[in-house]
């Protein structure tokens, strides 16, 4: 799902060599981007159909919208890094009144897009892997421990390509152009669970930036199903919001997912409701797994963990492992 489909898979071993999974790894359905890039040759694509209502009480308009996400994903160079193109296309239908009569206008733009490039600078996993297993007990592989609350953190920056904004009514007539984005992420992996953070600064550039911070819980119920919940909050002169959302992905196989999600939020300037499908399906052109190492010193301490766990298998040692 949003990041995650197979939220529960994301701790498997592979995972924590490597940020390619065998199953997708999509930023659908929510707003906030995973740490973790969809991995070293692989393009991905992701988009969806929204529709919606906005009631503004002080300007006493309805506006009815459907529009239009899509995100294409790619990881090159390095199995940390991704390259990424996001955006929005929004169609609305305002009715308002003037005098004793109703007026209705139609306009549609691009409320977003963005392109950019994330980059993971911290994953916890990397030790633990060079640490490898703890033979004398069972239960400290397994069971939650302190350092599970260490998340991967990567960093984002963007520019927002948007051009005329005296006809773009979804955002602020000095945002046109080209602006800035960046962001932090974390992520935290917790078994079945995964909580991720996008902390952003938008258009900051301009006279009128905007910036905001979107918390999501992804829980995965199967294998194929997951559900998600999302908190976003909103700061601008242009337009600040608290919003919540909530929705489920289905994995039909390793490169395929389909999702359905709804939102709602706290304010009536306006209160807004939307609900939205979309789909997600990568190429999967990834041949090797690339460990993601700092240095020569750390594969060999690696190579040397793994011939200490072969020999002490060959000696029938993980046979007398304590609990």
């Amino acid at each position: 799902m949003k990041n995650f489909l197979a939220a529960g898979l994301l701790l498997t071993g592979q995972f924590l060599f490597a940020q390619y999974t065998e199953t997708i790894n999509s930023n659908r359905p929510g707003r906030s981007q995973g740490a973790f890039s969809v991995g070293n040759g692989v393009l991905q694509g992701e988009a969806g159909l929204r529709a919606g209502r906005d009631n503004h009480d002080l300007l006493n308009t309805e506006t009815t919208l459907w529009g239009l996400d899509y995100e294409v994903r790619y990881g090159f160079l390095v199995e940390r890094l991704e390259a990424n193109l996001s955006g929005s296309f929004l169609n609305a239908n305002q009715r308002y009144i003037v005098g004793a009569s109703n007026v209705e206008s139609t306009y549609r733009n691009f409320e977003s897009n963005t392109l950019g490039l994330k980059y993971l600078v911290f994953d916890p996993h990397r030790k633990r892997v060079l640490e490898g297993p703890n033979l004398y007990s069972w239960k400290a592989d397994n069971t939650f421990q302190l350092r599970d609350l260490i998340p991967a953190v990567s960093v984002y920056a963007g520019l927002n390509l948007l051009f005329g904004s005296a006809d773009n009514p979804f955002i602020a007539p000095e945002n046109d152009g080209i602006t800035p984005q960046v962001a932090i992420i974390t992520q935290h992996n917790l078994g079945r669970w995964v909580f991720v953070m996008n902390f952003i600064g938008d258009k900051f550039s301009t006279d009128v930036p905007s910036y905001s911070g979107i918390f999501t819980l992804t829980h995965a119920y199967t294998r194929e199903l997951s559900f998600f919940a999302e908190a976003q909050i909103i700061k601008s002169d242009f337009y600040s919001d608290d919003i919540a959302r909530l929705g489920a992905a289905y994995l039909f196989n390793d490169d395929f997912q389909v999702d359905i999600s709804g939102l709602v939020n706290f304010r009536d300037t306006p209160s807004r409701w939307q609900v939205a499908l979309g789909v997600s399906y990568r190429i999967d052109m990834h041949n090797t797994d690339e460990y993601i190492m700092e240095d020569k010193k750390e594969k060999k301490e690696l190579n040397k963990k793994k011939e200490e766990l072969k020999e002490d298998r060959e000696d029938g040692f993980e046979d007398e492992v304590i609990e």
